[in-house]
């Protein structure tokens, strides 16, 4: 071989390899964290030992065709005063968007991140369902399992005896899933009213998960159970229970190792009701006003209303979980239908979860409404953090966690949802093409 014909070689070597990197530097510029890319990095972390939660920041979904998305979202949180807020997007299972906007803490200078939790509130119950339906696919326990009275799963002599009302021997799990156990709120919501309950009950202490059972069972219900529906919080309070009685575990631990854990979320945590008890990673909370309130274990101090002012720890199944909006989205994957995720459902426990009820009661098991068109939604609200999941037709899933509480309550998830359908309708065909799972 000639000189001339090295020098030709190594010419036309070189022009290739400069026309692969232009290739690759266009395909970055145009589809930043593109597919390729990833994979190497969550192969790196699973190598490592490491989890998909581990590679997951805001400059993961630093993405500069979002910017505008982005700045819309500060212009929402200066109208309604948030201080933080975080996005999680997936589409067919797979993670495209996961971001947190304002401040996780704002007095210890701490921004929000793609992987702060917050307070679910009753985004909770979804978690609750789930694990019902599992133990329900097990063949451990039926939806038309009585709840109460001797054939009942909660059969303790002490809440028969407790029943002041024969047709509470009638409510089974499903009614409990569907908010039509028969609990009215005319004394008030027993997951709020602690105080209340604890004078009129002439407690020195808050009641425990049992005695609130009790004295619940002690007043008579607002409607034969089936024959109604009022959503209720002591209701999935109660389902924790059952869950309880059926795996002879608590409500946490089982939840975590068989629901949680098999889904691949490992961000979910008990919530905690004051500061200094958060779980690592956990937002700091506000409310949508300065007042301070009684704190609701009757010690008649005055504290923060988020910090103190209700038993959050108390709600169990029905508000009590924290997680962070990507790991959220990570449940839904896994009881979605869709095989990208494994289901940790069958196919039955799937639809029955989001069986369509009727246009006046859009029940639903876990959700908070179903369309039957594959529309499904679950809010959440507390004083001190609002939640949002939206799962649609094509396979979209939006979840936004707030930790700021906003004056107009459970209507602020009308807001969520017409700014989600906004971004849906502008921004979907802009989110990048990957998968950050």
């Amino acid at each position: 071989m000639t000189r001339r014909d090295i020098r030709r070689g190594t010419t036309l070597t070189m022009l290739f390899s400069v026309c692969i990197c232009t290739l690759i530097i266009i395909t970055l510029w145009r589809h930043p964290g593109a597919v390729k890319a990833q994979p190497s990095i969550q192969q790196a972390a699973i190598t490592a030992g490491r989890l998909w939660s581990d590679t997951l920041t805001n400059v993961s979904s630093a993405y500069a065709p979002l910017q505008a998305m982005d700045r819309e979202i500060e212009r929402f949180l200066d109208k309604w005063d948030i201080k933080g807020v975080s996005l999680a997007v997936t589409r067919n299972d797979s993670l495209l968007y996961a971001k947190g906007y304002g401040w996780a803490d704002r007095e210890e200078g701490r921004r929000m991140e793609a992987t702060t939790i917050m307070r679910m509130a009753s985004a909770s119950k979804l978690v609750t369902a789930i694990a019902v339906m599992k133990l329900c696919e097990e063949g451990r326990l039926s939806l038309q399992s009585r709840v109460f009275g001797p054939e009942g799963i909660l059969n303790d002599s002490s809440y028969t005896s407790a029943m002041c009302d024969p047709r509470m021997l009638d409510i089974t799990v499903d009614h409990l899933l569907l908010h039509q156990g028969g609990f009215g709120r005319g004394a008030g919501d027993p997951m709020f009213t602690t105080r209340e309950i604890m004078a009129a009950k002439r407690l020195d202490t808050p009641p425990t998960p049992e005695e609130l059972i009790r004295i619940v069972l002690g007043r008579r219900i607002a409607f034969t159970p089936g024959a109604g529906r009022i959503y209720s919080n002591f209701g999935y309070m109660v389902l924790s229970m059952v869950i309880e009685r059926i795996t002879g575990r608590s409500y946490w631990e089982y939840v975590t190792d068989n629901i949680l854990k098999p889904a691949g979320c490992h961000g979910f945590r008990p919530a905690t009701n004051y500061y200094a008890e958060r779980s690592e990673h956990e937002a700091r909370y506000y409310g949508p006003d300065n007042e301070q309130v009684e704190e609701f274990n009757g010690s008649g101090r005055l504290v923060d209303r988020v910090y103190g002012g209700s038993d959050v720890r108390a709600l169990k199944g029905g508000g009590g979980w924290c997680a962070s909006a990507a790991d959220i989205a990570r449940l839904i994957a896994s009881v979605d239908g869709c095989p990208v995720v494994d289901n940790i459902l069958n196919p039955t426990s799937l639809n029955t979860l989001t069986a369509y009820g009727n246009d006046d009661h859009k029940l639903a098991r876990g959700w908070t409404e179903s369309d039957g068109r594959g529309r499904w939604t679950r809010t959440g609200t507390l004083s001190s953090t609002h939640a949002l999941v939206e799962h649609f037709p094509d396979g979209e899933c939006w979840v936004i966690l707030t930790n700021s509480g906003v004056w107009t309550g459970y209507h602020f998830s009308r807001e969520l949802q017409r700014l989600v359908e906004r971004f849906r309708s502008r921004y979907s065909t802009t989110l990048p093409t990957r998968n950050l799972f």
